[in-house]
């Protein structure tokens, strides 16, 4: 388990950018499951949108990048590089994420060569799912 500090050591996203608050696991290599707490002090919600708060997809999608960027980071020379989105397939959302949420995201490698990594993700709010992708990183030298 990583809390919001030692995942501050891995990634280099700092507030309001920070979108993971907790590393529940990482089996490095393999796969990592994280969560971030939707509060309605979140900066977009004052304009996405008035009167219906709802968390933008974009901002879904850096969440699940940032669980899935722990993980890549954790694997074995890794550590301090960067992890750059090269690409995104079958982004589907399925349910609105909303202020007092926990979006849960479960991330797993599907492949990784040389400095190229692609990932399956797909984040959860209770029972439901929120959205859903693969994902491809490079992993880049600061």
């Amino acid at each position: 388990m990583m809390d919001v500090e030692q995942i501050r050591g891995v990634l280099p996203h700092r507030y309001p950018f920070l979108l993971v608050d907790k590393i529940l696991e990482v089996v490095p290599g393999k796969s990592a499951k994280g969560y971030k707490n939707v509060t309605i002090n979140e900066e977009f919600f004052q304009g996405h949108f008035p009167g219906h708060a709802v968390m933008p997809g974009v901002l879904i999608l850096e969440s699940m990048a940032q669980v899935a960027g722990v993980l890549l980071l954790s694997c074995t020379g890794n550590s301090g590089k960067l992890a750059l989105f090269a690409g995104m397939e079958k982004v589907r959302f399925r349910n609105p994420v909303l202020p007092g949420d926990v979006l849960t995201t479960e991330v797993e490698v599907t492949c990784i060569r040389g400095s190229m990594a692609k990932v399956k993700a797909v984040s959860t709010v209770g029972d439901k799912t929120a959205a859903e992708g693969e994902f491809t990183f490079v992993l880049a030298e600061k």
